[in-house]
């Protein structure tokens, strides 16, 4: 049995990670402090060293060195905070095997284990500069630490195993449909068909073919027999996306299907039962579109059995660098780079910036940056040009990012208290507002 020494003074932390590589048979002995690890290597020896970067007694790379001069074949690994990763790279060019960020997976942290091991061999001295090894592949989903990130993951744990309908409910760019295919993925159906429909993108006219096939010349064009997303999503999941783009009459055929759970290809006078799952999702408020008569009321109470939101950025702001570093983990394998991670600079930017666009347009920024980037760290001169002005909209007098109650206050004076108008003149969702007034206690 391998043996690892553990380097931690958050207890907690490191009872729970203890656990969990010894159930995955590895020998564990823990050390709360460098002088504690420090005896405990005079007298035991280890296959391999996993160390927090900051101890109370130490800094984290000096020990690093004196392990590697002292046990110059045995593999250190480092865990860090996502600020820390200029101190992680400074740590493997003094010997370190790898580095991970805080929070992990357990499977990243197997991984990278597992890579250490198995590279050990090549490490002898603590002068040579290592380079991070590369993984097999990212990770498909990062977990937040934030707040409303936890509070996600709880109803989406919730939920999965149940066949409610859910709606999942939040701005652009959030990431709606990655939260539906985790909950099909943790759900009884998940060994069958998961299908996302872009609802907004289909033509009314071709929305019934679209949804429930139809065959050989039943209309203009129909040139052979086409499955409909229902029957293709048969015993699996069906993920409805901007619902609240779908036309009255696309909604009563949407309804029918849902009650009776048939549905009748066009031209065809056989219906197919079809045993489906249904999760929607909108940026809209369909309580609202309700209201105004634009979205059929037994609809929505169809699809909104239970009910997620999806948080913004900006309501995650711990979680920012921890999706950046994903995004630059995915960059990297798309793009077939090796960029180790943001300079100081561009972490500030990044916690100062709104991100309107959400999770979107933090990837999209990510990719980009990581495709100019021709060094090891992401710098300010590849960050697109918005990150460097005044963060206003066209009405200059209405940006959210500062002053925010004051302004609004002064949107809802110049649309006469019309919420709808004024969510559109400062640019955010009328849910959104409708959080704002709450926060601020407006009425």
């Amino acid at each position: 049995m391998l043996k690892i020494l553990l380097i931690e003074d958050d207890i907690s932390f490191c009872k729970l990670l203890e656990k969990f590589l010894t159930k995955n048979s590895y020998a564990v002995i823990t050390s709360y402090t460098a002088a504690e690890a420090r005896n405990t290597l005079k007298k035991e020896t280890f296959d391999l060293i996993l160390t927090d970067l900051r101890l109370p007694d130490s800094d984290g790379i000096e020990l690093l060195m004196e392990i590697k001069t002292q046990f110059p074949n045995v593999p250190v690994i480092l865990m860090t905070g996502y600020s820390e990763v200029n101190t992680a790279v400074k740590a493997i060019k003094n010997g370190a095997a790898d580095y991970i960020s805080k929070p992990f997976n357990p499977d990243e942290i197997l991984l990278v284990i597992n890579n250490a091991l198995k590279s050990s061999t090549s490490f002898s001295s603590p002068k040579k500069v290592a380079s991070k090894p590369k993984l097999a592949s990212p990770k498909k989903y990062v977990q937040g630490i934030s707040k409303a990130s936890k509070k996600l993951l709880e109803h989406i744990k919730l939920v999965s195993p149940t066949d409610m309908s859910v709606l999942i409910i939040g701005e652009s760019g959030t990431g709606k449909e990655i939260i539906a295919k985790s909950i099909h993925e943790q759900s009884n159906r998940k060994d069958n068909n998961f299908i996302a429909v872009d609802c907004g993108s289909i033509p009314k006219e071709l929305a019934a073919s679209e949804f429930f096939g139809h065959l050989k010349g039943s209309f203009t064009g129909a040139i052979s027999d086409k499955i409909g997303y229902f029957e293709a999503a048969n015993g699996g999941t069906i993920f409805l996306d901007e619902t609240g783009n779908l036309s009255y009459e696309n909604q009563i055929q949407l309804l029918r299907a849902l009650q009776e759970r048939k549905i009748k290809p066009i031209g065809s006078n056989k219906e197919i039962e079809v045993d489906i799952r249904i999760l929607t999702a909108t940026n809209e408020d369909l309580r609202e579109a309700v209201k105004n008569g634009d979205f059929r009321e037994d609809l929505y109470h169809r699809i909104n059995e239970f009910s997620i939101h999806s948080p913004s950025l900006s309501e995650r702001e711990e979680d920012l660098m921890i999706f950046a570093e994903f995004f630059l983990e995915k960059a990297n394998h798309q793009l077939n780079k090796e960029v180790i991670g943001f300079s100081d600079e561009v972490v500030a930017i990044f916690q100062k910036y709104s991100w309107p666009g959400n999770l979107r347009e933090l990837q999209n920024c990510v990719k980009r940056a990581t495709l100019l980037t021709e060094g090891d760290f992401i710098e300010t001169a590849v960050l697109p040009v918005e990150f460097f002005q005044p963060q206003t909209n066209v009405n200059g007098d209405f940006s959210l990012s500062e002053n925010e109650k004051e302004a609004i206050l002064n949107a809802l004076s110049r649309t006469q208290n019309n919420k709808s108008e004024a969510a559109k003149l400062l640019k955010i969702t009328r849910k959104t507002l409708y959080n704002k007034l709450k926060l601020y206690d407006i009425k």
